[in-house]
Formats: C-alpha cells, sequence, structure tokens
C-alpha cells in the first residue's frame, strides 16, 4: 500500500468507531458566540472566569504590542526575556507564595519541559492513572521508568514506593484538578507519601489556578499543602483568560530548569503581549473582583450540578466547574454533542484517547459569566436530548 492509502484507511477506521476529530471555529471566547452563523451556548470552555474577554486584559495586550511589537525575537536564554517576563514570573511567585516562577510557553512545554529535565534514565516518575497526556509525554520523553498507580489511590501508591529500590530521583506528578472528571487529587496525603519516601511532589493545577483557593491560589492552597509541593505547574490559558504555563517552585530548581529544560531552552519566549495580559489577569484573580467572579462561578456550578441532578445524570459533587456526563460509546457521545447543537448549545464530547475506554461523554464547563436563565434551560436541553437517546 502507499503511505497515502495507509492514512487514509487509518483515517476511516477512526471514523467507524466514532473517534475521527476536526476543527470547528467560532467567533468570541463569552458565554454566547457565534457558530455558522447563528448564536449558541458556550458550555466547553475553559474560560472560567471570563477573563479572556475583560477590558483590562485587552488593554495590556495592545498597548505591549504597540509598544513592545510583535514578537520577542528569540528565545529566553538569547535575547527574548523582557522586563514584562521578569515581572509576570515575580507576580506569579508573590501570588502561589514560593522562592522563583519560571514561564513556558505553554502547559504541553512546561510539563514535557519540567519532567523530563527533572527525571532521567535511573530515575522514576510515579503518575496518576488519568494525569493529562502532557505529563505521560514528558515522562517518555525523559528516559526515567513510568509507574502509574490507580487514579487518586494513595494506598497503591504507597505500595509501588516502597518496592522501588535505587538511589535514583523520584517523582509523584498529579493533576490537581483532574480535566476530564473535574475531582480533585488528595494532595494532603501524596504530600505525606512524598515526603515517606524521599520524592518531589509535582502538582499540575492548570483547572484549579484562579478558580480555587484565597485568591485563587489554586487547589494546593485550598487543601493547606502549598509550601508542602515543589513544583506547582499551572496555566493562563484557562480561568486567567491569556495564554502561556508556568512552574511556581524552588530558586533552585528553577535555575536547574532554565539550564535544562527543552522547551524553554529551544523555544522563542512568549511575545509581549501574552505576558501583559498574563499579568493583568494575576492582578485581577487576586483582586475584589476576582473574588466575586469566584464566587459567581460557584453558584453557577452548584446550581448547574444541581439542576442536571434534577434531570437525572449521575453528577459528583466536587468544587470545580467542569461537571462530566458519562454516556459511554462515543458514536452516541457524539450524537448527543450534535443533537444539543441543533438547540444551540455547544458541548464537546470527549472519547479515547482522551478519556479511557468505554467512559467516553459530555464534558460540560460552567463560567462565571454565565446567566443562570442560560444554565437552567441548558440543563433542561441536556435532559431531553439524554431520554430521548436513552442516556437516561
Amino acid at each position: 500500500m502507499t503511505p497515502e492509502a495507509i492514512i487514509r484507511q487509518r483515517t476511516e477506521d477512526l471514523v467507524e468507531r466514532g473517534l475521527f476529530r476536526s476543527i470547528r471555529s467560532i467567533a468570541g471566547t463569552g458565554p454566547l458566540v457565534e457558530l455558522d452563523g447563528r448564536q449558541v451556548l458556550l458550555l466547553c470552555s475553559n474560560n472560567y472566569l471570563g477573563l479572556a474577554e475583560h477590558s483590562a486584559l485587552k488593554r495590556a495586550a495592545a498597548t505591549a504590542a504597540e509598544q513592545a511589537g510583535a514578537s520577542s525575537g528569540a528565545s529566553r536564554l538569547v535575547s527574548g526575556s523582557t522586563s514584562l517576563h521578569d515581572r509576570l514570573e515575580a507576580a506569579v511567585a508573590d501570588w502561589k507564595g514560593t522562592e522563583a516562577a519560571l514561564l513556558f510557553n505553554s502547559g504541553y512545554a512546561a510539563n514535557t519541559g519540567i519532567i523530563a529535565a527533572l527525571a532521567g534514565r535511573g530515575d522514576t516518575v510515579f503518575s496518576d492513572r488519568l494525569n493529562h497526556a502532557s505529563i505521560i509525554d514528558g515522562v517518555l520523553l525523559s528516559g526515567a521508568r513510568l509507574v502509574r498507580y490507580p487514579h487518586n489511590d494513595v494506598d497503591a501508591l504507597e505500595r509501588l514506593l516502597t518496592r522501588q529500590t535505587g538511589s535514583g530521583l523520584r517523582l509523584i506528578v498529579t493533576d490537581g484538578v483532574f480535566s476530564m472528571d473535574g475531582d480533585l487529587a488528595p494532595l494532603r496525603q501524596l504530600a505525606e507519601c512524598a515526603r515517606r519516601h524521599n520524592a518531589l511532589l509535582m502538582v499540575d493545577d492548570a483547572h484549579g489556578g484562579g478558580v480555587l483557593g484565597q485568591e485563587g491560589r489554586g487547589s494546593c492552597n485550598l487543601l493547606g499543602v502549598a509550601e508542602e509541593v515543589q513544583l506547582l505547574m499551572g496555566t493562563f490559558g484557562k480561568a486567567l483568560g491569556s495564554f502561556g504555563a508556568y512552574v511556581a517552585t524552588s530558586r533552585l530548581l528553577r535555575d536547574y530548569l532554565v539550564n535544562r529544560a527543552r522547551s524553554l531552552v529551544f523555544s522563542t519566549s512568549l511575545p509581549p503581549a501574552v505576558p501583559a495580559a498574563s499579568l493583568a489577569a494575576v492582578h485581577l484573580v487576586r483582586s475584589a473582583e476576582g473574588a466575586n467572579l469566584r464566587q459567581r462561578l460557584a453558584d453557577n456550578t452548584a446550581l448547574f450540578r444541581a439542576l442536571l441532578r434534577d434531570e437525572g445524570f449521575t453528577v459528583p459533587d466536587d468544587p470545580t466547574p467542569i461537571v462530566p456526563l458519562v454516556v459511554g460509546d462515543p458514536l452516541t457521545t457524539m450524537t448527543f454533542s450534535a443533537r444539543l447543537l441543533e438547540r444551540n448549545i455547544l458541548v464537546q464530547g470527549i472519547r479515547p484517547p482522551t478519556v479511557p475506554q468505554g467512559t467516553s461523554r459530555l464534558r460540560c464547563t460552567v463560567m462565571a459569566t454565565h446567566e443562570q436563565e442560560d444554565l437552567r434551560r441548558a440543563a433542561a436541553e441536556i435532559g431531553q436530548v439524554g431520554r430521548g437517546l436513552g442516556v437516561l
């Protein structure tokens, strides 16, 4: 077979199994967006606080682009590090309560760069089975041994750590908020386990930053373990409404990552508009306005979860705006999503390999800027379509 025929066959296989994906373009980032010429309710965005359309972020980005240009022109270690990058790192470290912070160009670049820099042959990375794909890819790039423990099962992790011998570095990595389920990691127990076994603990809090804890500091702050986590990774592209990522850590680990994290060393740094917008976002989430937005998000989330339970769905009682509705079969999941879109509600279906086989789902996400009447309508429509498909 020709290479084109092989790829065509593989693509057709994805279609037959309900796993084919395509890109859909929308206009807007708020609760109501335009899609294919009509207005739809956006119920699958990570723009949890609605900051992507906030005037403070837009002004900061526009001013920085006007004054400093559209690109940094080089990597941080060449000539692409500016006062904006420095100020943002200082602001993140102050917000997170760490000695230092380091910027990365995305959450994927952060996780792959950090893990591959810290771990290598002879080292072991212990990873929750439901961790984000970028964490797994970071371990594969590192050459370290990957040991996956059952989701949120600290007893199983303890046994695996006890069996693992050798003098290499041990790194425990977990999501703080799991992106497809919306549940929290048992960070207190994980921190105690890491301490007992002389391991570093890294938390990917991409979906907790800005949303949870005092001043939106995230899941580690919420659960009172921030000082016991050596690597606090987070992103600006979700609740903070901008782009890029960071790790808040010690000066020692920051210095090491500057020298060893290939995704940092070999990438042009974030353009001026991006750190400027992110800096505005950090200030905003720490303000009274940020507190008000988090309260509105919490109220909207509690309402939406209750409404879906009233419709007959089994909805976990988690404090995050990620609300999964597990369907199971990928084809049924995508039919569910398509029928909701016919009713002007955009909720994407999530299928393997993003989630385990048999757990395809609608991943609903709530925003602070959603109107409660829109959430009531959406829950009723979701219930009606679910009953029509036999999901309920």
